[in-house]
Protein backbone atom coordinates (compact mmCIF):
# COMPACT_ATOMS: atom_id res chain seq x y z
CA UNK A 1 0.00 0.00 0.00
CA UNK A 2 1.20 3.39 -0.87
CA UNK A 3 1.17 6.21 2.03
CA UNK A 4 -1.74 8.00 0.90
CA UNK A 5 -3.94 4.63 1.28
CA UNK A 6 -2.28 3.75 4.66
CA UNK A 7 -3.78 6.99 6.01
CA UNK A 8 -7.12 6.44 4.16
CA UNK A 9 -7.24 3.20 5.25
CA UNK A 10 -6.35 4.22 9.07
CA UNK A 11 -9.04 7.34 8.69
CA UNK A 12 -11.82 4.85 7.88
CA UNK A 13 -11.49 2.82 10.29
CA UNK A 14 -10.55 5.18 13.06
CA UNK A 15 -14.54 5.38 14.46
CA UNK A 16 -14.17 1.42 15.04
CA UNK A 17 -11.80 1.10 16.88
CA UNK A 18 -12.33 4.06 19.11
CA UNK A 19 -16.20 2.49 19.57
CA UNK A 20 -14.52 -0.85 20.06
CA UNK A 21 -11.36 0.23 22.42
CA UNK A 22 -13.88 2.43 24.92
CA UNK A 23 -16.75 -0.31 24.86
CA UNK A 24 -13.79 -3.06 25.21
CA UNK A 25 -12.36 -1.05 27.80
CA UNK A 26 -14.88 0.79 30.07
CA UNK A 27 -17.33 -2.67 30.49
CA UNK A 28 -14.63 -5.05 31.78
CA UNK A 29 -13.16 -2.52 34.02
CA UNK A 30 -17.37 -1.59 35.27
CA UNK A 31 -17.83 -5.82 35.48
CA UNK A 32 -14.80 -6.18 37.17
CA UNK A 33 -15.46 -3.92 40.19
CA UNK A 34 -18.66 -5.34 40.54
CA UNK A 35 -16.84 -8.64 41.42
CA UNK A 36 -16.61 -7.00 44.69
CA UNK A 37 -20.17 -6.04 45.24
CA UNK A 38 -22.56 -7.90 43.35
CA UNK A 39 -24.81 -4.84 42.61
CA UNK A 40 -25.14 -5.75 38.80
CA UNK A 41 -25.58 -9.88 39.07
CA UNK A 42 -24.68 -12.43 41.65
CA UNK A 43 -21.28 -12.95 39.52
CA UNK A 44 -20.58 -17.00 41.76
CA UNK A 45 -23.72 -17.92 40.33
CA UNK A 46 -22.65 -17.94 36.35
CA UNK A 47 -20.07 -20.23 37.23
CA UNK A 48 -20.82 -23.78 36.14
CA UNK A 49 -21.06 -26.59 38.42
CA UNK A 50 -17.95 -28.13 36.80
CA UNK A 51 -15.83 -24.68 37.33
CA UNK A 52 -16.97 -24.82 41.26
CA UNK A 53 -15.84 -28.31 41.87
CA UNK A 54 -12.57 -27.89 40.17
CA UNK A 55 -12.04 -23.87 41.75
CA UNK A 56 -9.01 -24.28 44.60
CA UNK A 57 -11.02 -21.46 46.06
CA UNK A 58 -14.47 -20.32 46.52
CA UNK A 59 -16.50 -19.35 44.02
CA UNK A 60 -16.47 -15.43 45.68
CA UNK A 61 -12.72 -15.52 46.04
CA UNK A 62 -12.30 -16.86 42.33
CA UNK A 63 -14.59 -13.92 40.84
CA UNK A 64 -12.68 -11.63 42.83
CA UNK A 65 -9.47 -13.17 41.33
CA UNK A 66 -11.62 -12.47 37.81
CA UNK A 67 -12.57 -9.02 38.93
CA UNK A 68 -9.04 -7.83 39.27
CA UNK A 69 -8.32 -9.50 35.65
CA UNK A 70 -10.55 -8.10 33.79
CA UNK A 71 -9.70 -4.53 35.57
CA UNK A 72 -6.46 -4.75 34.34
CA UNK A 73 -7.83 -5.59 31.12
CA UNK A 74 -9.53 -3.07 30.59
CA UNK A 75 -7.21 -0.03 31.78
CA UNK A 76 -4.97 -1.78 29.42
CA UNK A 77 -7.43 -1.15 26.20
CA UNK A 78 -8.20 2.17 27.13
CA UNK A 79 -4.50 2.96 27.88
CA UNK A 80 -4.01 2.24 24.13
CA UNK A 81 -2.42 -1.42 24.89
CA UNK A 82 -5.11 -3.22 22.75
CA UNK A 83 -2.59 -4.90 20.35
CA UNK A 84 -2.44 -6.86 23.73
CA UNK A 85 -4.64 -6.60 25.74
CA UNK A 86 -7.47 -7.29 22.85
CA UNK A 87 -6.37 -10.48 22.10
CA UNK A 88 -6.89 -11.23 26.22
CA UNK A 89 -10.08 -10.17 26.40
CA UNK A 90 -10.99 -12.02 23.06
CA UNK A 91 -9.50 -14.98 25.05
CA UNK A 92 -11.20 -14.17 28.67
CA UNK A 93 -14.81 -14.05 26.64
CA UNK A 94 -14.23 -16.71 24.61
CA UNK A 95 -13.01 -18.82 28.18
CA UNK A 96 -16.60 -17.39 29.92
CA UNK A 97 -19.51 -18.39 27.07
CA UNK A 98 -17.61 -21.70 27.29
CA UNK A 99 -17.88 -22.38 30.81
CA UNK A 100 -21.67 -21.15 30.41
CA UNK A 101 -21.82 -23.30 27.59
CA UNK A 102 -21.19 -26.29 29.86
CA UNK A 103 -23.34 -24.79 32.62
CA UNK A 104 -26.34 -25.36 30.04
CA UNK A 105 -27.90 -22.45 31.84
CA UNK A 106 -27.20 -18.80 30.83
CA UNK A 107 -26.55 -19.07 27.18
CA UNK A 108 -28.25 -15.44 26.06
CA UNK A 109 -25.32 -14.96 27.94
CA UNK A 110 -22.63 -16.83 26.81
CA UNK A 111 -24.06 -15.78 23.42
CA UNK A 112 -23.55 -12.50 24.17
CA UNK A 113 -19.99 -13.17 25.71
CA UNK A 114 -19.05 -14.91 22.34
CA UNK A 115 -19.86 -11.65 20.05
CA UNK A 116 -17.75 -9.59 22.70
CA UNK A 117 -14.83 -12.02 22.24
CA UNK A 118 -15.06 -11.66 18.24
CA UNK A 119 -15.32 -7.82 18.89
CA UNK A 120 -12.26 -8.32 21.29
CA UNK A 121 -10.62 -9.91 18.11
CA UNK A 122 -11.55 -7.47 15.83
CA UNK A 123 -10.56 -4.80 18.25
CA UNK A 124 -6.48 -6.85 18.56
CA UNK A 125 -6.49 -6.48 14.81
CA UNK A 126 -7.93 -2.99 14.40
CA UNK A 127 -5.20 -2.23 17.06
CA UNK A 128 -2.13 -3.21 14.72
CA UNK A 129 -3.05 -0.28 12.29
CA UNK A 130 -3.57 2.64 14.82
CA UNK A 131 -1.60 1.74 17.80
CA UNK A 132 2.62 2.64 17.58
CA UNK A 133 4.52 -0.64 17.95
CA UNK A 134 6.33 0.55 21.64
CA UNK A 135 10.23 -0.11 21.06
CA UNK A 136 11.44 -2.98 23.27
CA UNK A 137 14.63 -2.17 25.35
CA UNK A 138 17.56 -3.33 23.38
CA UNK A 139 19.75 -5.70 25.45
CA UNK A 140 23.91 -5.27 25.21
CA UNK A 141 24.44 -8.07 23.29
CA UNK A 142 27.78 -8.06 21.23
CA UNK A 143 27.44 -9.62 18.10
CA UNK A 144 28.81 -13.00 16.78
CA UNK A 145 31.46 -13.45 13.67
CA UNK A 146 29.85 -16.32 11.38
CA UNK A 147 31.31 -16.95 8.21
CA UNK A 148 29.07 -15.10 6.27
CA UNK A 149 29.62 -12.04 8.33
CA UNK A 150 33.23 -11.93 9.81
CA UNK A 151 33.43 -8.11 10.11
CA UNK A 152 30.72 -8.60 13.20
CA UNK A 153 33.67 -8.84 15.60
CA UNK A 154 35.17 -6.44 17.29
CA UNK A 155 39.05 -6.04 17.45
Amino acid sequence: MTDRTDRDEIHRTAPAYWALRIALGVVPIVAGLDKFTNLLADWAGYLSPLAVRLLPVSPAAFMRAAGVIEVIVGVGILSGRARTFGWIAMAWLAAIALNLIASGAFLDVAARDAVMAVAAFALARLAAVHEPVRARRATAVEPQATAAHPAATRP
